[in-house]
């Protein structure tokens, strides 16, 4: 039996509600940030209005980097390419370098966490050692390596290995006793207890030192393109710098914040797929 108009029409309407209210919601939560950005660029218009300002006003700087912005993917060799080039191999050299931070970070944690022994010994150098800023280690570096883009890829990897390794460490000590007691009594073994056990309990503590530590890699990483020279957006706006141009600095600025958020939301958004919602309440 065909339904009536007016129940089609009810029915359709109650499929899209949901849509409606999630964009409903969107367009609620971006209103407040929007009406921030606004009122910032309209401050930094009225104090750049000065002719003696030292820096650009918003609608200057966007003038000044339009061909920047449209074109980002030009590439006229050397260190002449678009800010895709330059923040892409950015985002190469944080990828490696973090991957190895996080592979040999969770790691140690985990062996440092178990061991009571390994913890007595490392804790205090790693407390010592994470206290390093970043470019203290890069004159090391080259002249370990000799060259800059293994030397930036290190940095990368001593910067962001220690949150990892402690926060690891951490989630390992703070495993319940009584699991522990449970796995003996049931004589799992090291390969069970492991996979059933330990792992999951440190995971949020391990994503919490990922998260820390991917945001370090991409301040890091910037800070040390600056004095190695070449490709990348750090000496990008070194190099922007020197030649006085100041409205390429703050655009460039805007595109490494973003970058940066985007960074922390992906290890968010995975850290949703691994850890339970249970673990993290």
């Amino acid at each position: 039996m065909t339904a009536p108009v007016s129940m089609k029409r009810r029915r359709s309407k109650f499929a899209f509600q949901p849509l409606v209210q999630w964009a409903y919601k969107r367009l609620k939560d971006l209103v407040p940030p929007a009406i921030a950005v606004v009122i910032f660029l309209v401050v930094w218009q009225l104090l750049t209005m000065s002719p003696d300002a030292n820096l650009p006003s918003p609608v200057r700087t966007l003038e000044d980097t339009w061909e920047l912005i449209v074109d980002p993917f030009f590439d006229n060799g050397g260190i002449d390419k678009g800010l895709f080039w330059q923040i892409l191999t950015s985002l190469q050299r944080v990828a490696l370098g973090f991957s190895l931070a996080a592979v040999v970070g969770i790691g140690l944690g985990i062996l440092v966490g178990t061991n009571k022994l390994m913890y007595q010994a490392l804790d205090p150098i790693f407390q010592v050692l994470r206290t390093v800023p970043p470019l203290a280690w890069l004159p090391i570096s080259l002249a370990g390596f000799q060259q800059a883009n293994p030397s930036a890829i290190f940095v990368i990897f001593i910067t962001a290995i220690w949150p990892i390794i402690i926060n690891t460490t951490e989630g390992v000590l703070q495993i319940p006793q009584d699991y522990n007691n449970v796995s003996r009594v049931l004589r799992l073994s090291r390969t069970t207890y492991f996979f059933k056990v330990l792992f999951p309990s440190t995971v949020p503590y391990i994503f919490t030192g990922l998260k820390i530590g991917i945001g370090l890699s991409w301040l890091a990483i910037i800070a040390a393109e600056m004095l190695i020279g070449g490709v990348g957006i750090g000496f990008f706006i070194w190099d922007a710098w020197n030649s006085s141009r100041v409205s390429d600095i703050i655009i460039a600025i805007i595109y490494v914040g973003i970058v940066g958020l985007l960074l922390d939301k992906f290890i968010t958004y995975l850290s949703k797929l691994v850890v339970p919602e249970e673990q993290k309440s």
